[in-house]
């Protein structure tokens, strides 16, 4: 048995961990939000092709996609919405990944979730996600539906004075689609802070004692990108 004090082997933390997928997968021609279109994914290089090129028996296939930036779960940059923004590749990497995270639930909050949602939970520095349960719509025609729900201006304002790292929801729009000023995009990106929507899978998160990552691919000139946004537990 191990002495009491001793530290705990590299091994051994990660057999106490869990990794959560919060991510959607991303597939040939499926709907993220409406109106826009579904990835087109296809060869650049087939396997029958890479066959001429290489010794017997040796094969590769090189991908190729076409897509728009809010494609699956993805991340908003400060870019998205001001041109003088942070783009994908100028976010703070230290704001989206390895970030202590708190889960809110605000799965009987109603459609409007409001400052009283995330009560006195400690949210400076950390990953904040916001559990609707709304992705359980995810790939039907209700997930594009105008009744999802979303953050209120006081909501946000508070958030923003809060200073969190990064706020998630796994809704299909952090804002209310039939407000075309947008709210919670404007103040929070204004603020620094980047936003990731459509998780999923938040239910399978503690309220807290989970590190979230949700890194973006550096692209210079744009401010959306899919993540592979996960939560590690334990």
């Amino acid at each position: 048995m191990a002495s009491a004090g001793r530290p705990r082997r590299p091994d051994k933390e990660r057999a106490l961990s869990r990794i959560i997928d919060l991510s959607h997968v991303v597939r040939e021609g499926m709907t993220t939000y409406p109106g826009l279109p579904g990835p087109a994914i296809a060869d650049h290089l087939s396997r029958d092709a890479s066959r001429e090129r290489y010794a017997p028996g040796i094969e590769f296939q090189i991908g190729v996609i076409t897509l728009v930036a809010n494609t699956g779960t993805y991340l908003d940059a400060p870019f998205h919405r001001y041109p003088d923004g942070a783009d994908l590749a100028g976010v703070d990497l230290s704001r989206v990944v390895a970030r202590d995270g708190v889960l809110v639930d605000a799965t009987a909050a109603g459609r409007a979730i409001t400052r009283e949602a995330f009560g006195a939970r400690p949210v400076t520095d950390r990953a904040v996600l916001v559990r609707t349960g709304w992705d359980r719509h995810w790939g039907t025609d209700h997930y594009g539906a105008p009744d999802h729900p979303f953050l209120t201006a006081d909501a946000v304002q508070w958030l923003v004075a809060q200073r969190p790292s990064v706020v998630g929801i796994d809704s299909v729009n952090i804002d209310d689609m039939a407000d075309l000023t947008r709210p919670a995009h404007s103040a929070l990106l204004a603020a620094g802070i980047p936003i990731v929507e459509h998780l999923c899978g938040l239910d399978a998160l503690p309220p807290d004692g989970f590190v979230l990552h949700a890194a973006p691919v550096p692209v210079a000139g744009m401010g959306t990108f899919p993540v592979r946004a996960y939560a590690v537990v334990g």
